[in-house]
């Protein structure tokens, strides 16, 4: 990942909150347009189904990440800053936006519902582009084959531990806790527990409402379990390693051509020779790629080993919230890793 680009989203942020501090010292607040409702910033979409879910018809939410965006690339414009400093509670995960994160320390929030304060946080994704992906093209292919994929349960552990430790952010755990429905459990009933503090007249309101959605949600994690019970195959491709809470909620084993970053680098040709010979031995039959995203390297990974390609959503943002929503982009998952795990 390049390690430059959040101290120069910092910095523009900076600039934003003095920008916004001027603005709102001039014009005062004003939430006469919520209607007295909870006014709550969300940072991207996961963040603001919960407040929405959540809060129901007694909060005005605002999402930071523009529909179909690409949150890991967020940068907030004084109007942002301004909404974040006003609002009653900020809803945001830690370490993935952080122009985000630079916002909310330098505000007055007073009530905040932090995700990753709710549940722990793993690693995951292989460092592709790091030190230890240098040092194996250095010693040649020979070794490099040596230790590569293997179909034992004893080599996947080995490869698991060699996937961690992928930097995200300055070498943050993998952020992606909402596509493991039990993780995103918990987190909703954080938000639920800030939002009641932010607005304790309801309490009782957002208790049911967030019981309703940890429900939802429980039903959403047993439909993941038996759906993929009877697979035939535990490995997927992926373009984009998201998927690696999901993966170990389910014992699936996640392959990805770039890190928990999207944008964390070019591929080498050693890691997609890996690919390869993980596609081969683990009888992958589809390699995945995301709804708003180029498909171009999932689809030259796929025509070069003739397999099939499939949609596989992060979820990090929903096009049309009007069409979808969290639980049918997850079903929609499910449906397509039934397919290529061939699951009957």
């Amino acid at each position: 990942m390049n390690t430059r680009r959040p101290l120069i989203r910092s910095t523009a942020t900076a600039g934003a909150l003095a920008l916004a501090a001027v603005t709102l010292s001039a014009c005062g607040s004003d939430s006469s347009g919520d209607g007295g409702k909870v006014s709550v910033v969300a940072s991207f979409y996961p963040m603001e189904f919960l407040a929405k879910e959540i809060g129901g018809e007694h909060v005005s939410v605002s999402a930071l990440t523009k529909p179909g965006g690409e949150p890991h690339d967020l940068e907030l414009s004084p109007k942002q800053v301004g909404e974040l400093g006003e609002a009653d509670l900020v809803v945001y995960l830690k370490g993935l936006q952080p122009a985000v994160d630079t916002a909310v320390e330098q505000s007055e929030v007073k009530y905040k519902a932090e995700a990753t304060s709710f549940t722990e946080l793993e690693e995951h994704g292989e460092a592709v582009h790091g030190e230890e992906e240098h040092a194996g093209e250095e010693h040649g292919e020979e070794e490099h084959g040596e230790e590569e994929h293997g179909h034992g349960e004893e080599e996947h552990a080995e490869e698991e531990e060699g996937h961690e430790g992928h930097d995200h952010s300055a070498g943050s755990a993998d952020p992606h806790i909402w596509l493991d429905p039990t993780r995103y459990a918990e987190v909703a009933e954080g938000v639920g527990t800030q939002l009641a503090k932010a607005d304790p007249e309801h309490k009782a309101y957002y208790e049911k409402r967030t019981a309703a959605l940890v429900k939802r949600l429980t039903t959403l994690d047993k439909d993941f379990k038996s759906g993929l019970e009877t697979k035939k195959t535990d490995t997927f491709i992926t373009t984009h390693a998201a998927f690696g809470y999901l993966a170990e909620r389910y014992g699936l084993h996640e392959e990805a051509i770039s890190g928990v970053d999207p944008e964390s680098g070019s591929v080498s040709g050693a890691h997609m020779k890996e690919l390869h010979k993980v596609a081969r031995e683990d009888d992958v039959s589809t390699v995945f790629f995301e709804s708003n995203a180029s498909d171009a390297t999932a689809k030259t990974l796929a025509e070069d080993l003739d397999l099939k390609t499939g949609v596989l959503s992060p979820l990090e943002s929903v096009q049309d919230a009007e069409k979808d929503d969290y639980f049918s982009v997850m079903r929609a998952n499910l449906a397509a890793l039934r397919t290529a795990l061939d699951a009957k």
